[in-house]
């Protein structure tokens, strides 16, 4: 579909650019902030899976410590969390140097959201169709319920999206994604409802 191949990519740039010199004075506050409390590095790098499996840096700033046991294992994650980073989360603020992947093609504003290398050889035949698309900032599993849907029901969602995208509709679908996340964003902010799986301080691993 045209929409899909073209037009999507030139709407991914034009928004990554607004959002970036928009939110410029607020990425320098953050960055500062995490400075100040957390220490360095400022970005936490993590390698994750893009469009077709090819692996790309994921950047978000850092929400953890590096405090480590007695036999030089990093404690768990619930143990490294610090308020202040529980509030990064909690208002997604970590995940803006992501925009930074979005200029460059590694992602797209809305998409399946890249998950870890390590999960390739573990999906089923329908769930590996996520990499079919490049992944997002933001889509249809997230407005579903984020990281408190079980991995089954994340991965279904991001394969319907895949499907969705070409057809007639899937503008409208783009912007009805990126309209919600703002409402999620306010209601998360609030609540704190979606950023960790249940009992988890974090997101459980898929297996």
């Amino acid at each position: 579909m045209l929409y899909a191949k073209y037009i999507k990519r030139g709407l991914d740039l034009l928004a990554a650019a607004a959002l970036l010199i928009i939110l410029l004075p607020l990425l320098v506050i953050v960055w500062i902030a995490v400075r100040l409390c957390l220490g360095s590095p400022v970005l936490y790098f993590s390698e994750r899976a893009g469009q077709g499996g090819r692996p790309f840096l994921l950047a978000k700033f850092r929400s953890m410590t590096d405090s480590k046991g007695p036999d030089g294992c990093l404690l768990p994650d619930d143990e490294r969390l610090t308020p202040f980073g529980l509030f990064l989360r909690r208002t997604s603020l970590d995940e803006l140097p992501q925009l930074v992947s979005v200029l460059t093609g590694s992602m797209s504003m809305i998409g399946p959201r890249p998950l870890p290398l390590r999960y390739l050889s573990r999906y089923s035949p329908r769930q590996a169709r996520r990499l079919e698309v490049l992944p997002g900032l933001t889509g249809w599993a997230q407005i579903h319920g984020r990281n408190s849907l079980d991995w089954p029901t994340r991965l279904e969602l991001d394969v319907q999206y895949v499907d969705m995208l070409g057809r007639w509709f899937a503008p409208a679908l783009d912007l009805w994604i990126a309209l919600a996340t703002m409402v999620q964003l306010a209601w998360q902010a609030f609540t704190g409802r979606g950023i960790a799986a249940p009992g988890s301080a974090t997101m459980t691993e898929f297996e």
